[in-house]
């Protein structure tokens, strides 16, 4: 009940489509919105992105935010050209598939964070998808931020209309927007980290539950999926310890001072996350020791009780192998009640055999 109620909540949450600015450019359908903030304020209309970047270098201050979701390389060669991109980051933001990262170029930054997803599923199988995983880039210079977005989720539509409503924040520039950003990455991946406790914790009970009798043939399996999904969830997380220390220690162009004690903030967040997922595949591992263990306790139990019941067998087969001989000189064969006291003794024998083997328990 506490599973599905936390499901819920987490449906009700899930960050939504990117539809909060629909404006669209000239240079192309990628381009999903472009905004100019001045003093931290976002200044009215739309405009190509050409002219807007025109309009904030005229006027000297603020910065212009252009959002993009897989571009192409022709659709991003435009805005490539218009900021000066170097063209190895130009590549890596319209390929993807890189490692998180923060490189400088000619004055400008250029970050890589992965995004993740919870999936969410009625039941967890050999083959459920946990966690979906995507990819943000962000580049940003003394005027302008352009984020480019890879995958299903990710959304920036919120970040913005957070930091909108913090303008002081957005007057701070542009590294503020990165913090807001890698910010929103970590929290995302913590709730996804949450979400997979949820899991384990369905797992483990399902292990330990003592009126499940025997160990579920499908809980390895199930163990293994959640370990693998972990993994993909690390892959995305550990990585970024890097870039953060860079930029919460390290002179880097457009961070300015005041920004980095956020970053180190962040960092403190990512540490707990890395920690918070090693603890997890630790425990899965012991959760997987302890189904294994079950397995085998459970195949030496039934090892004892053929063992029992075949003992138990062997003794009336073993009198009637004898008296099945074909000799003529046996004891019993011509007593009257040979018969009955055979079949006795045999009965009496098993009798005794299964209540020690019961008394020992092994049946």
């Amino acid at each position: 009940m506490i599973r599905r109620l936390r499901r819920a909540v987490r449906r009700v949450y899930r960050s939504t489509v990117d539809l909060s600015h629909p404006a669209r450019s000239p240079l192309g359908s990628a381009v999903v919105n472009c905004v100019i903030y001045e003093n931290g304020i976002r200044q009215p209309g739309d405009c190509p992105v050409d002219e807007a970047v025109r309009r904030v270098r005229k006027s000297g201050k603020g910065f212009v935010w252009i959002g993009l979701h897989e571009p192409g390389e022709t659709e991003f060669k435009g805005l490539a050209e218009l900021f000066g991109l170097h063209p190895l980051a130009v590549e890596d933001a319209v390929h993807a598939h890189q490692r998180p990262k923060v490189q400088s170029y000619d004055g400008a930054l250029f970050a890589v964070f992965k995004t993740c997803r919870y999936v969410e599923h009625e039941a967890l199988t050999a083959t459920s998808e946990v966690v979906d995983t995507g990819e943000l880039m962000v580049f940003t210079g003394a005027d302008f931020v352009i984020t480019i977005r890879h995958g299903r989720h990710g959304s920036l539509g919120p970040l913005r209309e957070r930091l909108e409503a913090a303008p002081e924040r957005l007057a701070m520039g542009t590294s503020s927007v990165l913090h807001a950003i890698a910010d929103q990455v970590v929290d995302d991946s913590l709730a996804v980290a949450d979400a997979v406790q949820d899991d384990i914790d369905h797992v483990e009970t399902a292990v330990f539950n003592e009126s499940a009798g025997r160990a579920g043939k499908g809980d390895a399996g199930r163990i293994y999926q959640l370990k693998r999904e972990l993994l993909e969830l690390k892959r995305a997380v550990a990585p970024l310890d890097r870039p953060l220390d860079m930029l919460a220690n390290r002179t880097l162009p457009g961070v300015t001072p005041q920004v980095r004690p956020y970053f180190r903030d962040v960092a403190d967040h990512l540490a707990r996350l890395t920690d918070q997922i090693a603890a997890f595949d630790n425990l899965l591992d012991s959760i997987l020791q302890a189904h294994l263990a079950q397995v085998t306790v459970a195949q030496n139990e039934d090892m004892r009780k053929i063992t029992a019941w075949a003992a138990i067998v062997a003794v009336p087969t073993m009198v009637c192998g004898i008296y099945g001989m074909n000799f003529e000189h046996m004891p019993g064969l011509g007593w009257t009640y040979g018969y009955p006291s055979v079949m006795a003794v045999m009965a009496t024998a098993c009798y005794v055999l299964h209540r020690s083997f019961r008394r020992n328990g092994w049946l």
